[in-house]
């Protein structure tokens, strides 16, 4: 699956600077990352919805247009998919592989301190938020 993400990425890197009449993925890039926020949050909702209500063949769909929305996230943040293979690497070190760090302290045999980070709303949510 690594090797599907790599040539995902790259294909998506690849396309950043085409035009963006004739490429979802330069529009995207275009519109910035805001804009690919939000087509993630979305994917990511659909697949909730489609797991819910049953229906793998959507699941599976969804899932696709979720990791391709991540990846486009990633080329803009300036995140490589190795760069979280490595953090997978070394959470399953520290947990195993189908664990998530905790919420709370982090075990003290951690070789990597864990910076957690505040979560933030997206800029366009505060806005429909103000009067």
């Amino acid at each position: 699956m690594s090797d599907s993400i790599g040539r995902l990425y790259r294909a998506v890197s690849a396309a950043r600077d085409l035009d963006p009449a004739a490429s979802r993925t330069a529009r995207l890039f275009q519109r910035g990352p805001a804009k690919m926020a939000k087509k993630l949050a979305e994917e990511a909702i659909e697949v909730v919805i489609d797991a819910l209500s049953g229906k793998p063949d959507a699941v599976v769909r969804e899932s696709a247009d979720l990791l391709y929305n991540l990846t486009v996230l990633w080329a803009q943040a300036g995140v490589k998919p190795e760069d979280v293979w490595r953090e997978m690497e070394r959470r399953e070190r520290l947990l195993g592989i189908a664990e998530k760090l905790p919420k709370g302290p982090v075990p003290k045999n951690a070789p990597v301190p864990v910076v957690r980070r505040r979560i933030v709303a997206l800029e366009s949510r505060l806005r429909k938020r103000q009067p």
